[in-house]
């Protein structure tokens, strides 16, 4: 059994996330902006938190963070305001690895996209364009940290039914249903040969602890 704190917990993928986690004997907490989702996401097994990620500093999110084994960053601003954009997916993403190490919780997993790269080469005039530097940026710190870190890159994401099936020696574009995100993030917090590594992925024909192991 680990302990596990999802942030960003009333995501469609951290939904979907915290019933396999529960189901397999995990401990989670789920943290939310909007305390009128805490039933919506207790309904999963998760225990929901009300934490404002944007608002906390440093060693607010770590007192939050203390006790747990691992942290899966499953949040997003929802784009459309880039000043928020970057509040949310840079800001407050680079200020939860600062407290999680703080706090003692060595284990990672951020959940970001296809295509992340400081060469992403989205241009500035284009609406996705703070996503994909807020992003990059992140993803790039986390990975000069001491944390046991692990980076999911899936491609454009749909609410299709869980297949168990990804492809990541070639995803093309990485299309991939939700729930099979969820799916690989809970396989990765159980496989430490993910630690490290950025893994891109979308549905395939591969099972999932296949795919992903090293």
């Amino acid at each position: 059994m680990a302990r596990v704190l999802i942030i960003g917990g009333h995501g469609k993928v951290a939904m979907r996330l915290a019933p396999l986690l529960v189901e397999r004997g995990d401990e989670v907490t789920s943290l939310i902006r909007n305390p009128d989702h805490a039933y919506e996401v207790g309904q999963t097994g998760a225990s929901p938190q009300v934490a404002d990620i944007e608002s906390l500093d440093e060693a607010a999110l770590a007192e939050v963070f203390r006790g747990h084994d691992a942290i899966v960053w499953s949040a997003g601003a929802g784009g459309g305001d880039p000043q928020r954009t970057r509040a949310v997916d840079l800001d407050a993403a680079v200020r939860s690895m600062t407290a999680a190490a703080d706090a003692g919780v060595s284990r990672y997993v951020m959940v970001s996209y296809l295509g992340s790269s400081r060469d992403h080469g989205i241009p500035e005039d284009n609406s996705f364009y703070a996503y994909a530097e807020a992003k990059s940026i992140a993803d790039e710190h986390l990975r000069g940290t001491d944390l046991e870190w692990t980076i999911l890159a899936p491609g454009p994401l749909t609410l299709d039914e869980p297949t168990g099936l990804i492809e990541t020696a070639d995803p093309g574009d990485g299309r991939v249903s939700r729930a099979d995100v969820a799916a690989v993030a809970a396989a990765a917090l159980a496989d430490p040969s993910t630690i490290g590594r950025t893994i891109a992925f979308g549905n395939g024909s591969v099972p999932i602890a296949e795919a992903i192991a090293a």
